[in-house]
């Protein structure tokens, strides 16, 4: 079965992260194909490279990194809902005449067509979150 997963809490504020990770991570192992991670509002700070969890403590954004790494996922950020809480990519930090930008490896900026198509190309749009 094709997948497509929809991201929209943030990571330690809400259990829905965590639970999208593990569904994803189990969907994959278990043969099914997963056609994108759409993260949106609050979700979006998952693809923040400047997260520091204590040591003891699970380091969300290195998972879903490591997690498109292995398996060549594709994981799209909200465009809107990324600059309204500071995340940027190299492009939107030279658009804005900002001086850092702080997408986490694995992750890309774009628009809310990337959801739509998710929902069209997958068999079953999967939302974790509010």
């Amino acid at each position: 079965m094709k997948l497509a997963v929809l991201v929209n809490e943030g990571p330690y504020t809400h259990q829905a992260s965590d639970t999208a990770y593990q569904f994803t991570k189990a969907a994959l192992e278990k043969g099914h194909e997963i056609f994108r991670v759409f993260f949106y509002h609050d979700g979006v700070n998952n693809g923040t490279r400047l997260t520091v969890p204590p040591q003891d403590d699970r380091n969300i954004q290195k998972r879903w990194t490591e997690l498109a790494d292995k398996h060549k996922l594709d994981l799209v950020v909200c465009i809107a809902a990324a600059q309204r809480r500071g995340l940027l990519d190299e492009n939107e930090m030279k658009r804005h005449g900002k001086d850092a930008n702080n997408i986490a490896p694995g992750f890309r900026i774009s628009g809310l067509g990337q959801l739509i198509e998710a929902g069209i190309q997958a068999d079953r749009l999967v939302t974790f979150g509010d």
